[in-house]
């Protein structure tokens, strides 16, 4: 049922509400808590029967987030999970027991805050931060998982006092935001920790002022080789060890083994709490069935096709590594990427995996021209080939790879989603 609203019209579908939402803050980014605290202040956001876990990191936040999720569903347990960007249709940004959010619990939350917000002006991702908080406090569910949307101090989820904070990687991004150096992003993401309360961190070269962070609002911080161990004994299998447990016989996974490792210890830490039972039986079982799309998402389309929405250093040298394991003969690379990033330490990992490159253009607000990436000139000329978009790549690319070949297709969430569309 619509209503009027600000703006003197109505907005009776999600479609036209997240259209409204564009245009009521004057820019895309603006991170600082003072806006929505005030508005979630309004709504009375809280979860006090929930146990709420933020989740950050440069890469793996995604990945460490659905293993959790299915992790806690398998022991029946009610879990919700909210996350950005999405990759087709924005009602993926929050699922409930696997299930994505419905238009009419979105479009019934963005009415309240509208009601209550006044002239406090919130971004898009912060009104639909709101919005999910919204739902699942209808929802209580046993766990709420967060992720976290840019860095981690600033970001709208860190309004709320979560139970667990889960730091995944540290690496350079965002640096327009976060800073230049690892110390100054591993800072930020130290934010979303609180006194007393769990922290669980998964890189294994933590920047010093991430571990001070800790010390300082004597955070229980849970360290990666200092706390819990992977050891990688051969290709069929790896063992997972903590002072409390050791999970052995564990086998490869979908996703990054490293957040699946740094996902453990967080169970390990609420076993007690809500009563887990784990084992390596269990464990595999979640292993067996974490796939999370557009993350080394494989799909069969006259050849092998890999999508991934690696956009930074650290993330293109995890896809370079694999890669690498895969040994196809040929692999051909489509590239769009936003005109923000660290293209060339993007690219340059992935320089002696990939035989021929497709680059097309990201026709959105913060799109790369595809001459501009290869205007860089890293790619040897005879390698590139430039398109006006990155279906139009994908589509030369499938001409000229044969059965045996690969086609990887990476560098946003906007390619993945452009090109996921053409293959499901």
């Amino acid at each position: 049922m619509s209503k009027m609203i600000k703006g003197h019209s109505e907005k009776s579908n999600l479609t036209e509400w997240l259209s409204y939402l564009e245009s009521i803050h004057s820019v895309e980014i603006d991170l600082g808590l003072k806006r929505i605290a005030q508005v979630a202040q309004k709504l009375n956001i809280a979860f006090p029967t929930s146990t709420v876990i933020t989740v950050a990191g440069t890469n793996g936040k995604g990945t460490t987030c659905a293993f959790l999720e299915n992790a806690f569903l398998t022991q029946n347990l009610t879990c919700s999970v909210y996350s950005s960007p999405h990759i087709e249709r924005f009602n993926e940004r929050l699922r409930i027991n696997r299930h994505d959010v419905d238009d009419n619990a979105l479009v019934s939350a963005f009415e309240a805050i509208e009601l209550l917000r006044g002239d406090i002006t919130l971004t898009y991702y912060e009104y639909t931060t709101l919005a999910a908080f919204i739902v699942l406090m209808a929802e209580q569910p046993d766990v709420i998982i967060l992720e976290v949307g840019l860095g981690g101090r600033l970001d709208a989820t860190n309004i709320i006092d979560a139970d667990v904070a889960v730091i995944t990687t540290i690496d350079l991004d965002h640096q327009a935001f976060l800073g230049n150096t690892r110390e100054a992003i591993g800072f930020e993401k130290a934010g979303i920790m609180r006194a007393n309360k769990i922290a669980v961190i998964g890189d294994t070269h933590p920047p010093s002022s991430l571990a001070a962070h800790a010390t300082d609002i004597a955070a229980k911080a849970f360290f990666r080789q200092q706390n819990f161990t992977v050891e990688s004994g051969n290709n069929v299998s790896w063992q997972w060890r903590s002072s409390k447990n050791q999970f052995l016989d564990l086998i490869p996974s979908n996703i990054p083994q490293d957040n699946v490792a740094t996902a453990i210890m967080v169970l390990e830490l609420l076993a007690d709490k809500l009563a887990l039972s784990l084992n390596s039986t269990f464990l595999n079982n979640i292993i067996t069935q974490t796939k999370v799309a557009g993350r080394m998402e494989k799909f069969s389309s006259d050849c092998d096709v890999i999508l991934d929405v690696g956009h930074n250093p650290q993330a293109a040298r995890y896809l370079a590594k694999q890669l690498h394991k895969l040994n196809y003969p040929k692999v051909h690379a489509v590239l769009g990427m936003l005109v923000d990033k660290d293209i060339v330490n993007t690219v340059a990992p992935l320089l002696l995996e990939v035989d021929h490159w497709y680059i097309g253009t990201l026709n959105v607000s913060r799109g790369s021209e595809a001459r501009n990436i290869a205007e860089y000139k890293l790619i040897d000329s005879s390698k590139v080939n430039c398109f006006d978009n990155v279906s139009q790549a994908f589509r030369m690319a499938k001409q000229n790879a044969k059965a045996t070949d690969l086609i990887l297709v990476f560098g946003s969430f906007y390619t993945v989603a452009e090109i996921r569309r053409l293959l499901v």
